[in-house]
């Protein structure tokens, strides 16, 4: 999905049931030596001998259908080990001081077993602020304020279970400075704050596990089109959420976001108070294996492959969408647009 767009998912095979056919008495068998049946009957009969051979035949059948339909439909979750990984389009760094996610996760089984996720951090672990320097006319103690503020909100914005299930946003809005929350709120009515934030569809049910979160943080000091001098702070982040639900292949209950956010925060000395804070620049996302009906509302839950559409052909390297610097651009499949700067 494009920062505008979310992603696939598979459907389930169910399979066979392991009992077979009730056996024919002894009598229904000798009745087919000394009397002509109807071609019927003659079927049940032969079925009843040869059950087990069938059962197992059609097994063995329904498994390769099963490895088929993976192939084309599955394949973000389901590539074979020893397939190479494919090469796919990815960004650079801004430029600025910055700092990428160091901590590692505990090395337990879990939903994210077979995913690139697996190795991530668990939580607010990922979040791995840069060393807070004098940087143009900021002072280190005031980027060190900035930089805080806006990790608190990233906490809250993706990772807080409370806000992704309560009904009022106003947990998050208020982090940001006060000429900016109007917008905020727009965002929260119309949908928009799948860009940058996480709440949950209803029905949607997360695992006890904590998200994995793997990403960077770079700042630097630029001036805005009115001269105003401003702290820019850009946050590129992979969340990685597990879900209850059926799964087929590693991965199938995982739904993943990729955001890159650009966090303005103005000189106090060039803004009335009002305008003094957190601000939003640009906004980017796309969503994996996420289900495009409730991402389209701003909603998070884990896809159905059987109702999406894949991202490209050939298919995109599965891992790949779990790679920070992956490229946001990637085709639409769920209708997430970019949020332009200042919006």
């Amino acid at each position: 999905m494009n920062s505008d767009d979310l992603t696939p998912e598979p459907p389930r095979l169910d399979r066979p049931s392991p009992g077979g056919p009730d056996e024919f008495p002894d009598w229904v068998r000798q009745l087919e030596r000394e009397i002509r049946v109807g071609r019927a009957v003659r079927l049940r009969i032969w079925f009843g001998r040869h059950a087990r051979k069938l059962l197992a035949g059609v097994a063995a059948l329904l498994v390769l259908a099963l490895l088929g339909y993976l192939g084309p439909a599955g394949y973000r979750y389901a590539r074979r080990p020893a397939e190479p990984a494919r090469a796919y389009p990815t960004v650079s760094p801004p430029a600025g001081i910055q700092a990428t996610t160091t901590a590692s996760p505990r090395p337990t089984a879990g939903p994210f077993d077979g995913t690139p996720a697996a190795a991530f951090p668990e939580g607010a672990a990922g979040i791995t602020l840069p060393p807070a320097k004098a940087t143009g006319d900021f002072t280190a103690k005031q980027v060190s304020a900035a930089l805080t503020k806006i990790r608190t909100a990233l906490v809250t914005a993706r990772l807080d279970r409370a806000f992704m299930t309560a009904k009022d946003p106003e947990r998050l809005i208020r982090q940001f400075a006060p000429d900016h929350r109007p917008a905020i709120r727009d965002d929260f009515r119309t949908g928009a704050f799948a860009h940058f934030a996480t709440r949950l569809a209803p029905g949607a049910r997360l695992l006890p596990d904590q998200p994995r979160v793997k990403g960077r943080i770079t700042y630097r000091t630029v001036r805005d089109d009115t001269g105003v001098r401003v702290l820019e702070v850009t946050t590129n982040f992979v969340w990685a959420y597990a879900f209850h639900g059926p799964g087929v292949a590693p991965g199938d209950g995982v739904a993943v976001v990729h955001d890159t956010l650009v966090w303005r925060v103005p000189h106090p000395a060039d803004v009335r108070s009002s305008a003094s804070g957190l601000w939003f620049g640009d906004m980017r996302a796309y969503g994996a294996n996420v289900n495009c009906a409730a991402f389209d509302k701003g909603l998070l839950d884990v896809g159905e492959w059987s109702n999406q559409t894949p991202l490209a052909t050939p298919a995109p390297d599965p891992d790949s969408l779990y790679d920070p610097d992956h490229t946001l651009d990637v085709p639409d499949t769920c209708g997430l647009r970019d949020r332009p700067a200042g919006g």
